[in-house]
């Protein structure tokens, strides 16, 4: 169900940003999506250490010292994707792109081999990396199982924020306009309780039982 609502809304966005002007080319949106959802991982990047702490100040006691081990695993994978991004700005504010360090052949072989590097395997990691993130919710079921749709509905709404406060699809049409903002949270939202029901009924799973775990 996830697949199929990110399927249809991407296609609905693709063709209202082509049949309004509001990008030049397919690229144009694929660009705007990825952007997109860089931001997403930097919202969930904030959010997830609010809802930890949360988490934390209503979960039992006993329960607190595990959950906070489950949590470290998220934090892992947040620090990792964040990490991999920064390598760009700061191999271009070091210089190292441009040989800054490559003062001798030894550095020199040691520059080539980090450019190389970050083409071949830092860049990969981030376009699946971000895409792993916001469909795993930067592996919170490890901390439990009903963590990843609740985070995903808080998102989401905060994503719609700030789609309202940044005019986004400026220049459609005043009705299609509130489908295109409200339709990813509703959709997603609906799914997420879906998700919290069927782990619920058939898996014995609750949100009250992320507190005592």
């Amino acid at each position: 169900m996830q697949k199929i609502r990110t399927a249809v809304g991407l296609g609905a966005v693709v063709w209202v940003s082509l049949s309004y002007r509001l990008a030049r080319s397919v690229g144009d949106v694929a660009n705007d999506r990825f952007d997109q959802s860089w931001i997403s991982v930097l919202v969930l990047s904030v959010t997830l250490p609010v809802v930890v702490g949360v988490l934390l100040a209503l979960a039992a006691p006993a329960a607190r010292g595990e959950l906070l081990r489950r949590a470290a695993r998220c934090f892992g994978a947040m620090v990792a994707i964040v990490a991999a991004v920064g390598v760009f700005p700061a191999s271009v504010l070091s210089g190292f792109v441009k040989g800054r360090f490559a003062t001798n052949p030894s550095m020199t072989v040691v520059t080539y081999a980090g450019i190389l590097l970050t083409l071949v395997w830092v860049t990969p990691f981030i376009f699946w990396g971000i895409g792993l993130a916001l469909v795993h919710v930067f592996r919170t079921a490890d901390i439990h199982e009903t963590v990843p749709p609740l985070l995903a509905m808080t998102v989401v709404w905060e994503m719609t924020l700030i789609d309202l406060f940044t005019g986004a699809y400026a220049g459609v049409p005043g009705p299609l306009r509130a489908v295109l903002v409200l339709g990813a949270p509703v959709s997603v939202t609906a799914v997420a309780w879906w998700e919290l029901h069927r782990l619920r009924v058939h898996y014995g799973l609750s949100i009250r039982d992320v507190l005592t775990r």
